[in-house]
């Protein structure tokens, strides 16, 4: 961490406290106020306006920001080795690399310097880095935490990740920082999947992996190790690699080039090997963008049948771990070779853990990760944190709520749902015989009738909020609202907003509009 970007800030009043006590440092693409962000560029020297809004987040859960870390050069890079700032290096190696592109945040959190640190991942840079110090590394579904007040390397496939010494550090700042943001274009809500079966089936390829030779060592004890977790089954995994080799040959290099080419002049500030990469981005054309497009659904369609027989799919992080030397006598193909087996998870909506195996030989960390499809985040972690011989909390299953107003997706009143860690569980309307009235604010109630002709139902969301959670939400509520229960059209039973029988007045009626979004839009 480059004492230069360490900002002492003001204690905080932590809104709910969960993460009172703890220490985080900034990747220097992620905004936090009073400070520039300079992506790694020192021309961008401009203090930030604002935190990002995963950093308000984790400061409002009491985490304390003292600082800013080195990265590749916007975010371009696995090495951790461009940048104007100097070269990262393993803890446990001066000659070995830190990883990148969250270079510095991984060297932050293994030195002790803080208890977590945030980092970005496009093609791998918040896992390989964790994997080369001894970390875990959390990478979530794509758009499951928002990306605003973040400087964009590739925008539809950047993710923020965490990375602690602990499953159970980096799990409780993930928790905070999974939020839906309305004001990022790219956030969105991803449903947790259930498990498709009983037991745990981990998937390991079929095929030999060309790994470096200490490498291949600590990776053949992890396959022995595996089966402490489950069931292991040999898959075909060509596919995911051949779509990690789209990632810098197909559209999204384009992608890199629409998000900053324009800061890749000939200034001595920019790094060579980043100007080298993304500048090929502005030769592409809309026919290769549709063409890589095309490609990568075939290889989509070609490897999905695997999350109907898995659990999990267990890779390493990387192929080998470079030196400095390596690194400087072939900057792109050293790095190419990192990303072999991070490139694809985002191309293909997957997420993944990155967390310690057995070390190599030499005493260098090994670092594994699982991946699943989207929404399979908990799991994932739940499996780590088995694998690292942590506990496994019970999980809080939640409450389903039905909201019909401003608590409903994009209104006024919905982040109250969103900070107490609730998830948006499907939509649906409510059974036939519920009518909508609009009672004092004006909020909008529903009341069942007994009598009377049925209507059309009201359009509702089911969120699932944590059961920790409902009493201090439930107290938020204002008669003559409260929270009751309430059918849905398909007859389950879950809780939701309903209003007394004396603030249903019928000149207030405004069931036939079909729920509160209409009757804002006046439809």
């Amino acid at each position: 961490m480059n004492n230069e970007w360490i900002t002492r800030v003001d204690p905080v009043e932590a809104a709910d406290g969960r993460l009172r006590g703890l220490t985080m440092a900034l990747k220097d693409n992620i905004d936090l106020a009073g400070v520039p962000t300079t992506a790694g560029d020192p021309r961008n020297s401009r203090p930030a306006e604002r935190n990002a809004f995963v950093v308000d987040r984790l400061i409002a859960a009491g985490a304390v920001p003292l600082g800013k870390t080195n990265l590749d050069q916007y975010a371009t890079g696995l090495v951790g080795t461009r940048s104007p700032y100097g070269a990262c290096h393993s803890v446990f190696s001066e000659q070995h690399v830190s990883g990148g592109s969250s270079s510095g945040s991984a060297v932050a959190v293994a030195t002790g310097q803080v208890d977590f640190a945030l980092g970005t991942d496009t093609a791998g840079s918040g896992r390989v880095p964790a994997a080369f110090n001894r970390l875990v590394g959390i990478k979530p579904s794509r758009g499951l935490v928002s990306a605003r007040g973040v400087v964009p390397a590739c925008r539809s496939l950047d993710c923020v990740t965490v990375m602690a010494r602990t499953v159970a550090t980096a799990r409780a700042a993930y928790d905070v920082m999974v939020a839906y943001d309305p004001d990022d274009a790219w956030s969105r809500r991803v449903d947790d999947l259930p498990r498709h079966s009983a037991g745990r089936v981990i998937g390991v390829p079929d095929v030999g992996l060309d790994l470096d030779p200490q490498h291949e060592a600590a990776w053949q004890e992890t396959l022995a190790e595996a089966h402490r977790l489950g069931e292991v089954v040999k898959v075909d995994v060509r596919p995911l690699l051949e779509a990690a080799d789209l990632l810098y040959s197909g559209p999204w290099l384009a992608e890199r080039w629409l998000a900053f080419g324009d800061k890749l002049d000939d200034d001595p500030a920019v790094d060579p090997t980043v100007r080298a990469i993304v500048r090929g981005g502005a030769a592409l054309t809309a026919s290769a963008a549709f063409a890589g497009f095309d490609r990568l659904a075939t290889l989509a369609r070609a490897s999905e049948h695997l999350w109907t027989q898995l659990d999990a799919l267990l890779l390493p992080v990387t192929p080998g771990h470079p030196t400095l030397a390596e690194v400087a006598a072939d900057p792109i193909g050293a790095n190419s070779r990192l990303g072999r087996f991070t490139n694809m998870v985002n191309l293909l909506d997957l997420c993944a853990v990155a967390f310690p195996g057995p070390d190599r030989a030499d005493g260098l960390p090994f670092g594994i990760q699982l991946m699943a499809p989207a929404g399979r985040d908990d799991e994932l972690i739940d499996l780590a944190a088995l694998w690292c011989g942590e506990p496994v909390p019970t999980r809080d299953s939640g409450v389903l709520l039905a909201v019909a107003g401003a608590h409903l997706s994009g209104q006024p009143l919905n982040d109250q749902l969103v900070r107490r860690g609730a998830r948006l569980a499907f939509t649906g309307r409510t059974a036939s015989s519920y009518r909508m009235y609009l009672v004092d604010g004006p909020r909008p109630g529903l009341t069942r009738t007994v009598t009377g002709p049925d209507g059309p139902g009201i359009e509702v969301e089911v969120w699932r909020v944590p059961a920790a959670e409902l009493g201090g939400f439930a107290a938020t509520i204002d008669p003559p609202l409260a929270i009751g229960p309430l059918e849905l059209a398909d007859g389950q039973q879950v809780l939701g907003f309903v209003c007394t029988a004396d603030a249903a007045d019928p000149a207030r009626d405004i069931t036939s509009s079909g729920g509160w979004r209409a009757y804002l839009s006046g439809s």
